[in-house]
């Protein structure tokens, strides 16, 4: 008590304010006030993008209306690569791996996603922080390394196939990458455990925001955990639902690393996507055309199809 009265008798008395007593602001500058202070504050950000995403993608657009091997002189051939590709059969198998790869990498996530962050919402499980962190932990390893990885589950003489000679299930032992039904399914596979650990933490978070007061009342009225889930859980996440979605939408139609290290859009055209096809018009058949309007028709398509999940999620709301 005395060291604080010697300090407050230091204080001048002009500086000695109550809780209440507020220094009156002063009027924001005209520089402050200048319409031009927002657009300097983004300008950096949108120098960047500008630079590193528009304009790629304006000579990507540029480009796909020439004939050019990359190297020498180019040829203006107008929307000629684009019809090419309308009739491409290799071009439409592409697009129709890459629609089934959202299955695997978007719609089985979420419904993954959904029962598991439901579980961990609605009761305390042992080890939880452990569970979620391993769920997590493909996101942060380089995908690289995740194909190879699971190229050497898949082998013909990998752990997949060693534990079901294991358990007796040698009729189901195969070679999983050399088969055209099975190679795509891998490459899946591999997609579905990469993503359900962000689509269960982005689920998570939305669910524990919701009152406990909410489930409670459910609970008083009778409702079980089904009914407590489409009633109350369900609605809750609608947004982190379409965030999930365009986030692994994305990821499965730019899917190339995997293809690339694990199958090489092999064997034949059985796991080639589109965005592999764009390496292998540019790089292997020298076709820097052709493959700028995959990337253009990719990019649309992403376009699109993100529009419509979030047009459709804002107006569930």
């Amino acid at each position: 008590m005395i060291a604080r009265q010697a300090v407050a008798d230091r204080v001048p008395t002009e500086h000695r304010r109550g809780p209440g007593d507020r220094r009156p602001r002063s009027a924001p500058s005209a520089v402050v006030r200048s319409p031009l202070v927002p657009y300097l504050l983004v300008a950096p950000a949108l120098l960047v993008f500008a630079g590193f995403t528009l304009f790629p993608l304006f000579r990507a657009a540029q480009y796909s209306l020439y004939s050019w091997s990359g190297i020498g002189p180019s040829t203006f051939v107008g929307l000629a690569n684009y019809v090419d590709l309308a009739g491409d059969k290799r071009f439409r198998e592409a697009m129709l791996h890459a629609f089934v790869l959202i299955i695997f990498y978007a719609l089985i996530p979420l419904v993954l996603g959904l029962l598991l962050a439901a579980i961990q919402r609605r009761g305390s499980i042992l080890g939880q922080p452990v569970f979620r962190t391993l769920l997590f932990l493909p996101q942060v390893v380089a995908l690289v390394v995740v194909a190879v990885a699971w190229r050497q589950i898949f082998a013909p003489d990998g752990a997949l196939n060693t534990l079901l000679r294991a358990v007796g299930l040698d009729a189901l032992a195969r070679g999983w990458l050399g088969e055209p039904v099975w190679a795509l399914v891998a490459i899946g596979v591999i997609g579905t455990w990469l993503q359900t650990g962000l689509v269960m933490l982005l689920l998570l978070a939305g669910m524990n925001r919701i009152p406990d007061e909410l489930y409670e009342s459910a609970r008083l009225d009778g409702a079980g955990p089904v009914q407590e889930f489409f009633a109350i859980t369900l609605p809750a996440v609608r947004g982190e639902i379409v965030v999930s979605l365009v986030l692994t939408i994305i990821a499965a139609l730019k899917t190339f690393d995997l293809v690339y290290v694990i199958t090489s859009g092999g064997p034949g055209t059985a796991t080639t996507v589109p965005s592999f096809e764009v390496y292998r018009r540019a790089i292997e058949l020298k076709d820097v055309g052709s493959a700028c309007a995959v990337a253009v028709v990719l990019a649309l398509l992403i376009f699109a199809i993100n529009l419509l999940v979030t047009r459709i999620g804002e107006a569930e709301r």
